[in-house]
């Protein structure tokens, strides 16, 4: 394989994909840990993935602790030999319940001695809605773990994604900026409305649970260029992929549910039509 990593090469060794609504964006059907047994070594600039939290959703399998964290260690394994020798992984974890131990135990806790990568940090989403307690505070935040292959050696794009709506209360000090023009950090606690749960948005599809787009935007503008491949091995809804394609990037994703799949095909069209209309 020569130069970057493209759909072409991917087919070449997990078949032809079962979907690829638009130049740039592919989806294979099945196993998530059998595909990515396939994918090139040291190809993948960025992954960006939510992986089922073992708590009963529709898609997944309850297990239990050990044979959950055994599982994540063999498709972690392989997304660490997938990854580029500058690439990284944004991993999305809630929380789930451990017998005698905890009631809402972080699962980045569970993972920590499997993960393997460097950890560059870990980013808290903030939620506003979900589920209410009565007996405990109700759980408002999930963790993004930013990981990268090399410590000294990875993609940071902090201009695409600083903050422009600040006021600051003095830009100008002896007629120079004080600031950069382009707005802030965003810093480590990203507060972002979730789209599943509450009020219904137009984003919002059928999985139970799905990643706001605004989330995948940030860690694809930050993390990649324009024309790498970014891979979601469990690409559920789409958004990894739509938000790739939105930013010039490949989008590419292995999913287990044909009905879900079929959501990016829908999601890219809803895209590209919505870009028509503003022109």
């Amino acid at each position: 394989m020569e130069g970057r990593l493209s759909i072409a090469h991917l087919s070449e060794r997990l078949g032809s994909p079962a979907l690829a609504p638009v130049q740039n964006a592919a989806v294979w059907l099945g196993d998530a840990l059998a595909l990515l047994e396939k994918v090139p070594d040291a190809s993948v600039p960025l992954v960006v993935t939510s992986p089922p939290y073992n708590i009963g959703k529709p898609y997944e399998q309850r297990l239990d602790i050990a044979t959950y964290v055994d599982w994540c260690d063999c498709w972690l394994s392989q997304v660490r030999r997938a990854l580029a020798p500058d690439g990284a992984l944004w991993l999305n974890l809630g929380f789930l319940e451990v017998s005698g131990r905890g009631r809402a135990v972080p699962i980045p806790y569970l993972l920590w001695e499997r993960l393997g990568l460097y950890l560059v940090q870990e980013v808290v989403w903030t939620q506003r809605n979900g589920v209410a307690c009565r007996n405990r505070l109700s759980p408002r935040n999930e963790k993004l773990l930013w990981l990268v292959n090399d410590r000294t050696n990875y993609q940071f794009n902090l201009d695409a994604i600083r903050d422009p709506n600040v006021a600051y209360p003095t830009q100008q000090s002896k007629g120079r900026m004080r600031c950069n023009p382009l707005g802030k950090n965003p810093g480590d606690v990203w507060d972002i409305p979730r789209v599943t749960g509450g009020r219904a948005t137009a984003e919002r599809t059928i999985h139970p649970a799905q990643m706001p787009l605004a989330i995948a935007d940030r860690i694809i503008l930050a993390c990649s260029q324009p024309g790498d491949l970014v891979l979601d091995p469990f690409a559920g809804s789409g958004t990894t992929i739509v938000s790739a394609v939105k930013h010039g990037r490949i989008g590419v994703g292995f999913e287990l549910k044909a009905d879900y799949a079929a959501l990016v095909g829908g999601r890219l069209d809803a895209m590209n039509s919505a870009k028509k209309r503003s022109v």
